[in-house]
């Protein structure tokens, strides 16, 4: 018989599961509680010359994955979450002032997100209108950035989209659907406007085209 690992055993106790939550996790805040915090540098994996500002707000609990490439910096006043899902971030990679990534995301190499950028895999559900929507928990799908993309101050990446390598969105966008490499979008809900044609070597207009879905 197949021995359980301890991490199996509180999963298959609710009692067990809801009590080791507790004491991660605070239950007002929902962030961990400060003894689970100031041992970050521990269970936090963080990679060689990465910055982290002192005034980032990491809601990083050991439950769930959290890693920081190498040579990449989360700029002040950011927030992490990996509460819900895991959060990767690659190489070389830059998190701009007043960012807001929750996970589960992925994000890669060489990645620029400028400022108050959110990237979220959360949503709140809210179906049931005979309960209120915060009786109604969360579902979550992940997003993956490819490497070399840049993100536009003030974009919303959310749930589910994936941004293909060396794609851009422009600023103020909200990007609700995945965006095939090479590609440029813009606007509320973007689609994609330009996209790099390797015949030509010219980025050309993509007139009326919704985004589309790249997986």
């Amino acid at each position: 018989m197949e021995k359980k690992t301890l991490k199996q055993r509180i999963k298959e106790n609710s009692g067990l599961k809801q009590a080791v939550h507790r004491f991660i996790m605070h239950p007002v805040k929902t962030r961990p509680n400060w003894w689970i915090r100031i041992f970050g540098y521990v269970y936090l994996k963080r990679g060689k010359g990465s910055v982290i500002y002192r005034s980032v707000r990491k809601d990083l609990p050991p439950f769930n994955r959290f890693s920081l490439g190498r040579y990449s910096v989360v700029e002040d006043f950011s927030c992490l979450n990996n509460a819900v899902g895991d959060l990767t971030i690659g190489d070389y990679t830059r998190i701009g002032l007043r960012n807001t990534i929750i996970g589960p995301a992925a994000i890669g190499n060489h990645v620029n997100l400028a400022q108050n950028v959110t990237v979220t895999g959360l949503n709140h559900n809210y179906e049931n209108v005979e309960k209120r929507i915060d009786e109604q928990g969360v579902s979550t799908q992940a997003v993956v950035i490819e490497d070399d993309v840049w993100v536009g101050a003030n974009s919303v990446i959310l749930p589910g989209v994936t941004l293909g390598k060396h794609c851009v969105v422009a600023a103020g966008s909200i990007v609700t659907h995945s965006v095939p490499p090479y590609s440029i979008c813009a606007g509320c809900p973007a689609k994609v406007i330009k996209s790099y044609d390797f015949e030509t070597n010219e980025w050309e207009k993509v007139e009326k085209s919704a985004i589309n879905n790249y997986k």
